[in-house]
């Protein structure tokens, strides 16, 4: 089967756990309300997409490549997207849930993440340098090799980041969150 070109597309409330997206390359299009879960994007090119209130959890993403994506009040749960296509990798996040999602080894330098919930994401060998985590659930996430230079941490929470194993040089952290950086000491901080 020939893969397929879609431009400027809006699919709305789609149900893609039984018939699959087509495989190709879509630009410019927007799915809104649409149910990926569990299915396969496996070497399929979103470039300037939005995915608005979409169910993206366990979807497998074997060489599938986000070039400036939108994800908009998403449920993104158990996501490998360390296994995307690397090349021109960029997406943001609005407003979305991602936990037990894993970004291993992903050069995404300046991503937003905004009111989305990171609970036991993995970031580790990451390069987040000049990332924004904007009022962010970072509980249980996993920081461990990862450059985090001029990364945008002052209103995110629930984080634990040893400055000993990660670059933080120029990283941003509000004075109440200095505790998620001093946390492997295991001593009590006052207020």
């Amino acid at each position: 089967m020939q893969d397929i070109y879609t431009n400027d597309k809006s699919f709305e409330r789609k149900d893609f756990t039984y018939a699959s997206l087509n495989k190709g390359e879509y630009e410019n299009c927007i799915f809104n309300s649409c149910n990926f879960a569990e299915s396969t994007l496996s070497g399929i090119r979103f470039i300037d997409c939005t995915f608005e209130n979409c169910n993206l959890s366990l979807v497998t993403l074997e060489a599938t490549s986000f070039q400036h994506t939108k994800f908009v009040g998403c449920k993104m749960l158990g996501l490998k997207f360390g296994t995307c296509n690397h090349f021109g990798l960029s997406f943001s996040f609005d407003n979305c849930l991602l936990d037990h999602s894993s970004f291993f080894k992903t050069k995404i330098r300046k991503i937003v993440f905004r009111n989305s919930q990171l609970r036991e994401t993995d970031f580790a060998e990451c390069d987040l340098t000049d990332s924004v985590f904007d009022n962010c659930d970072l509980a249980n996430t996993s920081f461990d090799r990862t450059v985090l230079e001029k990364a945008d941490f002052r209103t995110a929470y629930n984080y634990s980041i040893d400055p000993e194993a990660n670059r933080i040089k120029k990283a941003k952290f509000s004075l109440g969150g200095l505790s998620g950086l001093l946390s492997k000491y295991n001593i009590i901080i006052e207020r």
